[in-house]
């Protein structure tokens, strides 16, 4: 069986294997890296690496790595794709709250265009469902700023189908990110639905936020946990699968990359 290692994300056909950028901060994701010149040099390096889809959020620093993101790599290669998300406010190191008002998205958006340094945002994200606000509104002012030309391509994080469903009532979803990984695969039955309606699923945690660096691990059907088996893992399971794996490190950067390398399994 061929691998497919390449696939259609936000309109344009790029590797599948990705890298995100939410371990380029201080702890609790708070604040900017403790070595910027190395976190540049590991942005730049993904790219070089072939790396072609970035994921990163406004909530990281909070937006440190969108301004991190703009000094390493604009102006952007054409075949690039920079995936932002926004709708979290951020009270400290790991405190996250969510804010769907219309307003703050809206606010979270220009922003982020400002902090990148584009126009438009390829691939932008409603980060998290504010329960205290009604979905609807949420998507539907994400769908105007769509429309304004602000944002090429929609997507939705932590989510259930059934909001899938009722936000593709109001805006063409382009992306699903969800925790996935070999070690955590209860979000099954939304990869599956995504990919019976062509809508890529970019599973966040693909590592399972670090433990499948651990060896000794194993699978249900007995592989080793390693950074390359289960990145692999998750390309094989379904070719709606974009898996952005994230490192502060140029050499787990190389390790990781090496998962799409081979063409037959």
């Amino acid at each position: 069986m061929t691998l497919t290692t390449h696939g259609m994300l936000a309109g344009k056909r790029v590797r599948r294997l990705g890298f995100g950028t939410m371990r380029l901060t201080g702890p609790g994701i708070w604040g900017p890296p403790g070595d910027e010149k190395n976190a540049i040099q590991v942005l730049r390096t993904a790219v070089v690496s072939g790396v072609q889809h970035i994921d990163t959020a406004d909530a990281y620093g909070p937006h440190d790595v969108e301004t991190l993101i703009r000094k390493a790599l604009h102006p952007y290669a054409d075949d690039l794709i920079i995936a932002t998300k926004g709708g979290f406010t951020r009270q400290g190191p790991g405190r996250w709250t969510p804010c769907g008002v219309p307003a703050y998205l809206r606010q979270c958006v220009e922003l982020s265009l400002r902090r990148l340094g584009v126009d438009a945002i390829d691939l932008y994200y409603l980060h998290r469902v504010d329960p205290n606000v009604p979905l609807a509104d949420q998507v539907g002012e994400l769908e105007q700023l769509r429309t304004e030309g602000k944002i090429k391509a929609l997507g939705l994080s932590k989510i259930t189908i059934a909001q899938i469903v009722e936000a593709a009532k109001i805006a063409p979803i382009a992306a699903v990110q969800n925790s996935f990984s070999l070690l955590n695969a209860e979000s099954d039955d939304v990869v599956r639905w995504c990919e019976k309606n062509e809508i890529a699923f970019v599973p966040y945690a693909p590592l399972g936020a670090g433990r499948c660096l651990e060896h000794g691990e194993h699978t249900d059907n007995a592989r080793s946990v390693t950074p390359h088996g289960a990145l692999r893992w998750l390309l094989e399971r379904s070719p709606a699968m974009f898996p952005i794996p994230g490192t502060s490190s140029v050499e787990h950067l190389a390790e990781n990359m090496k998962a799409d390398d081979e063409r037959v399994v």
